[in-house]
């Protein structure tokens, strides 16, 4: 059965290619490809990010508060309505992240979520994050509010338990009833590095060494960001031609009564 719990400490740092091929130069050896990494290839992974008409959950992260939390669908294959896929909410009070989720497919799952609808098999289902998700989703309606997809690669270390990379790229975002957005330069990565307790002084030296720096990012809070930006200049656009032809038409009607009054 797939883990269904998790608590960790996770950093995020956003690296070029050049960083991510000499970190794990100087790793190798003591790191492992990830199961969905075959061949040393990226996998794919899909999210629907779950949130209402308002979106609460999105602005109450992006403002970086102490604690945020986050519900999304991921998927290891393209949606489809026998997906099997992860109702997830994520939790993060300052470094520390909690992430509890429950497996069904994903016709099920969008009914769970925009419906309230129980799945129809609850015997391999952990009942107390079912009971957890289900609070969350009676206390307002969701709904499916924004899909991204990324590549990732990811690894974990041999000498330390608990201890796992992940670099993502190609990120991108489709909002519902909108555009597709690119929310990362091409040939950067974001890397995360998650591990059972505190960062061991080795990996702090590694990281200084390529002059990784921690950096915040968000993918939702990116994508969001991105999209009331392209909004506000939308809504600027439209000011600014209503003003300009509301000036046309009142200057053009003013210029003829007086050119009428003078013939």
């Amino acid at each position: 059965m797939a883990k269904e719990v998790f608590g960790r400490h996770e950093c995020k740092f956003k690296v070029t290619q050049q960083q991510k091929d000499a970190l794990l130069a100087d790793l190798a050896g003591t790191i492992e490809n990830d199961i969905y990494n075959k061949d040393g290839k990226p996998y794919t992974i899909y999210n629907y990010y779950i949130d209402d008409i308002h979106n609460t959950f999105i602005q109450r992260s992006v403002s970086k508060p102490l604690y945020k939390e986050k519900l999304r669908i991921r998927a290891y294959e393209p949606f489809c309505d026998d997906t099997m896929v992860f109702v997830e909410i994520k939790k993060k009070y300052k470094k520390y992240g909690n992430k509890r989720r429950i497996m069904m497919p994903f016709k099920q799952a969008k009914a769970f979520v925009e419906k309230g609808e129980l799945p129809s098999d609850l015997s391999n289902i952990n009942q107390q994050v079912l009971r957890e998700l289900k609070y969350t989703i009676d206390k307002q309606r969701l709904q499916l509010k924004v899909h991204v997809q990324y590549e990732r690669y990811a690894y974990f270390s041999i000498v330390q338990k608990g201890l796992r990379f992940t670099f993502d790229t190609n990120i991108i975002s489709n909002r519902i009833r909108d555009k597709q957005r690119s929310l990362l330069e091409k040939n950067m990565y974001i890397l995360e590095i998650k591990a059972e307790q505190s960062f061991p002084l080795w990996l702090v030296k590694l990281l200084q060494k390529h002059k990784i720096y921690k950096q915040s990012f968000s993918k939702i809070g990116k994508e969001y960001e991105l999209y009331t930006k392209e909004r506000k200049e939308m809504k600027q656009h439209q000011e600014e031609l209503y003003v300009r032809n509301t000036f046309k038409y009142e200057y053009g009607y003013n210029n003829a009564v007086a050119h009428k009054s003078t013939t």
